[in-house]
This record gives C-alpha cells, sequence and structure tokens, in this order.
C-alpha cells in the first residue's frame, strides 16, 4: 500500500483578528485569514513582492482548546506559525451557485510576536496577556495558563552542559 501525505506549514501575519464562533453541536471553531509573502529581484533588478492569503481553521477537540487559545490570544498584524492540512471544500450558495473554498485545518500554532511586540487592545505596549510559548495541539489540555509558570523560567539551573 502506498502512502501518502498532506501537510502545510505556514509562517505569516494576520490580517485581521480571529473569527469565532460556536457550530449547533457546541463545538468552538476559530477562522482567520493569514498572508505570507515572498520577494525577489526581477530582470531588470527592480524588487518585486507578493502576498498570499491563506484561510486558517482551527477547531476545538477533546485533545485540545486551541480555538479557544486562538480567540485569547491572536489578534491582527501577529506573527505565527501554522501546521496542519490543506483542504477545499465546495457548496451552494443562496444563489444556487457552486462556491469553492480551500482551507488550512490547523493542528498546530505558535504564537511568534512575542510578549511585548506590538499594543494591546486597549494600546498598551508590552502587554502581558498572551503568552511567548507554542500553543500545540494538546496546549490547554491541562487547564493551565503560560503565567502560571513564569517563576520556573526565571530560575537559573547551573547544571546545565553548555
Amino acid at each position: 500500500m502506498s502512502r501518502s501525505l498532506n501537510k502545510v506549514t505556514l509562517i505569516g501575519n494576520l490580517g485581521a483578528d480571529p473569527e469565532v464562533r460556536s457550530t449547533s453541536g457546541g463545538n468552538r471553531v476559530a477562522t482567520f485569514s493569514l498572508a505570507t509573502s515572498r520577494s525577489w529581484n526581477s530582470a531588470s533588478g527592480e524588487k518585486q513582492e507578493k502576498t498570499e492569503w491563506h484561510r486558517c481553521v482551527v477547531w476545538n477537540s477533546k485533545a485540545s482548546t486551541l480555538a479557544d487559545i486562538v480567540e485569547r490570544y491572536l489578534k491582527k498584524g501577529d506573527k505565527v506559525y501554522v501546521e496542519g492540512r490543506i483542504e477545499y471544500r465546495q457548496w451552494q450558495d443562496k444563489e444556487g451557485q457552486t462556491r469553492y473554498s480551500t482551507e488550512i485545518n490547523v493542528r498546530e500554532l505558535i504564537m511568534l510576536s512575542g510578549r511585548s511586540g506590538g499594543a494591546d487592545t486597549d494600546g498598551a505596549e508590552g502587554s502581558s496577556r498572551r503568552p511567548a510559548a507554542a500553543a500545540k495541539g494538546a496546549a490547554g489540555a491541562a487547564g493551565g495558563d503560560f503565567e502560571d509558570f513564569r517563576g520556573a523560567l526565571e530560575e537559573e539551573d547551573d547544571d546545565l552542559p553548555f
């Protein structure tokens, strides 16, 4: 039997604040647009740039609260690493037209903006509203926040081998 792989890895910036909603079954889902850019020099030496937009979908599951983490900590402009799989959907709109969408079903997310990067929603610089740690699929399962472990990160360990 042959194997296949559907894996997407992106690093980019949120184009808008995430939208979070609940399904009729009570499951939570977050969606956001992620911009990735590349630049190059044309044959004439002019700098060129192209931005691609990716629709990302993040679900809560039995093992994680990733959609809740996205809702709580991410905002427009934040830089994030996302890993997941690409999915194509089609549906009929209100006028009966067939519509298509391409989405990234996110399984892992790492916040790259840092704690002191950017302004909070109230404009306060250096806000401590978000952790500077990874939010993986199993993150949040223990119910703890990054803030709960601040003391452990400030301790020095002289037994480190480097």
